[in-house]
């Protein structure tokens, strides 16, 4: 199984180390645009929650969008002041740009960001950060919008909140449930890929991000949130979301003509468990047996048509016997092609005589329960026949998928040829070569029922 890392892709995901040397762990960020009155309460609250609840080694950067404020003198203070605290300068605004400059500098393995004003409980960040630490998740969340959270807003705010990921999940095909919360983090080796893909500076930075990390197939983690909304909010609603608007036709159409390089994004095979097949189970059984299902249950359905219109005119055994012949040769068709793969001509009168051997099977079993029936309650209502008719027909369901996995379908598996020949054979003195159809198991070119085991680049 390949394991390690192919070409620029993302590595596999690990346990973050407890001290990192020379590091911290976890770098907090708090974009600001003059909070001259709540930056300094606000960060010396987090600074205390960090202390005595957090087990691992932690930065706080205060990240100033252009401040025109005592803000910068404020964070200079903070930065002197405190150990853990340190502030950085920008000279333009918007919050994207604003991460995006700390992330990029930050030393730390994961990085995480809340707005100022604290409105998320606290409390949530050892869980937002943890399955980052442990190598469980790529991103993290926090979700206003999740059936145990808490949350205390105005009727405005929260049905653009809940307009806004309609719109994500119509559009975009999102399937995370809050974008704009103000509570976020990201392993650092995903920030490092991700970040130059996302082109947004503002607000809509944050979705983009999101979005774009879900279509790779990174694993986003959400966490419930108490929320409280800031009543001095400055965020002007109706600007941001046409900006966010805008954002989201521009991703859009980026992800629609293939203009991202997600690839670069992927985990390496192995490191998630959907990449590793169940052990001692045979290459494509899953599949097969996925296949098998689907057209079962629709044929059981048609089955179940067929003899209800019969019953009437020929009686349970006749019914049963009429409508399972039409439902197994369909049945046949549907699984030769759809579950096995066999396509083109070639074999088919065969297959489907094989396959009315296994529908006698099916016959035996189903008017063997009828007859059972009769003889045991001597007229059973129509419902009770259907009832013991979708028992039988389970039975014969698994015995069906053997037969026509072992006999009617089976796998050839072609030894590899010595060598391969010098020169291509000259048609002119060669002899023609009965070639079966590609799809057949039984023409010596299908490759699909040969192990084609992963291996290393």
């Amino acid at each position: 199984m390949r394991t390690e890392t192919p070409g620029d892709a993302l590595p596999a995901r690990e346990h973050l180390p407890a001290r990192a040397a020379g590091a911290p762990v976890l770098d907090v960020t708090i974009p600001v645009y003059n909070e001259e009155q709540d930056l300094a309460p606000c960060v010396r609250r987090l600074h205390d929650h960090l202390t005595r609840t957090f087990p691992y080694a932690f930065r706080i950067t205060i990240a100033d969008n252009a401040s025109t404020d005592a803000t910068p003198a404020v964070a200079a203070g903070l930065d002197a002041g405190l150990p853990e605290v340190r502030s950085l300068r920008l000279e333009e605004k918007g919050r994207g740009r604003a991460l995006r400059a700390v992330w990029s500098r930050s030393d730390a393995p994961v990085l995480a960001y809340m707005d100022v004003d604290l409105s998320t409980d606290l409390n949530a960040l050892l869980p937002l950060v943890a399955p980052l630490i442990s190598g469980h998740s790529d991103l993290a969340i926090g979700s206003r919008l999740a059936r145990s959270s808490r949350v205390v807003r105005g009727p405005k705010r929260e049905f653009v909140s809940r307009a806004y990921n309609v719109i994500l999940k119509s559009s975009l095909s999102a399937r995370f449930s809050d974008a704009q919360c103000g509570f976020k983090a990201v392993r650092r080796d995903v920030a490092e890929r991700l970040l130059p893909m996302v082109e947004d500076t503002g607000w809509f930075f944050d979705t983009e991000m999101l979005v774009l990390a879900e279509r790779a197939g990174l694993r986003i983690h959400e966490v419930p949130v108490d929320w409280v909304d800031d009543p001095d909010s400055r965020v002007h609603i109706v600007r941001t979301a046409a900006e966010d608007l805008k954002g989201v036709w521009r991703l859009g159409r980026a992800l629609a003509v293939g203009a991202l390089p997600l690839d670069r994004l992927a985990r390496p095979f192995g490191d998630d468990p959907r990449d590793r097949g169940p052990a001692e189970v045979p290459r494509g059984l899953v599949r097969q047996v996925a296949g098998f299902c689907v057209v079962g249950v629709v044929s059981t359905l048609f089955y179940l048509l067929l003899y209800s219109l019969f019953r009437p005119g020929l009686g349970a055994q006749g019914a049963n016997a009429a409508a399972l012949l039409v439902s197994a040769v369909a049945n046949t068709a549907a699984n030769r092609r759809l579950t096995f793969g066999v396509r083109g001509r070639r074999r088919a009168v065969r297959h489907q005589l094989q396959g009315l051997v296994v529908f006698a099977v099916g016959l035996a079993l189903t008017s063997g329960s009828l007859a059972a029936l009769d003889t045991a309650t001597g007229s059973a209502s129509h419902t009770t026949e259907l009832a013991v008719l979708i028992a039988a027909n389970l039975a014969a369901t698994v015995l069906r998928f053997l037969l026509l996995r072992a006999w009617v379908f089976p796998e050839r598996r072609i030894p590899a040829p010595a060598a391969a020949p010098l020169t291509a054979p000259d048609s002119r003195t060669d002899p023609p070569t009965d070639r079966a159809d590609p799809g057949d198991p039984g023409d010596p070119t299908d490759m699909t029922g040969m192990n084609d085991e992963r291996t290393t680049r």
